[in-house]
């Protein structure tokens, strides 16, 4: 577990990641409390989608980055740093410290195509997940779905 680059707040972006050569993540509505977005970027091709959690595309995915993926970006560069962000998605930046906005422009320079939605099932299931987690009374015990993590100290 590798600490945030800085803290962040969870109610627009609540969930990203790094994985699957993307950046994704879960990003809430701004018009409907109960309406959230799956969204992606690719690396490399920047290849991006975004739909909601019922699988209806996003309206302003279309042709350009939207406001959900710009979201997903800034937030990406507050827990990750941007330059690792950048390195996992291969942008070259221009001179400068990088941050979420240049590296958006940078990849959007590039017209990047629009990918499918096929990723939006898993990123929301692991969110909801990690949601399960946070569900769970404070314990010291082990958690059966964690017990491939090795013990923390020999037991004598």
């Amino acid at each position: 577990m590798i600490a945030p680059a800085r803290p962040r707040k969870l109610a627009k972006v609540p969930f990203v990641e790094l994985a699957d050569g993307r950046l994704q993540g879960v990003v809430s509505s701004g018009s409907d409390i109960e309406r959230v977005y799956v969204s992606s970027v690719g690396a490399r091709t920047y290849a991006f989608a975004c739909s909601t959690n019922n699988n209806r595309p996003c309206g302003g995915a279309r042709g350009s980055f939207c406001n959900h993926i710009r979201a997903l970006i800034n937030e990406a560069v507050l827990q990750y740093g941007a330059e690792r962000v950048a390195r996992y998605l291969r942008v070259e930046s221009a001179d400068g410290e990088p941050s979420g906005q240049t590296l958006a422009a940078a990849m959007s320079a590039t017209r990047p195509p629009q990918g499918d939605t096929k990723a939006a099932a898993p990123v929301f299931s692991r969110f909801l997940r990690h949601l399960a987690y946070l569900e769970l009374a404070p314990t010291t015990a082990p958690l059966p779905e964690m017990q491939w993590f090795p013990p923390t100290r020999a037991v004598a």
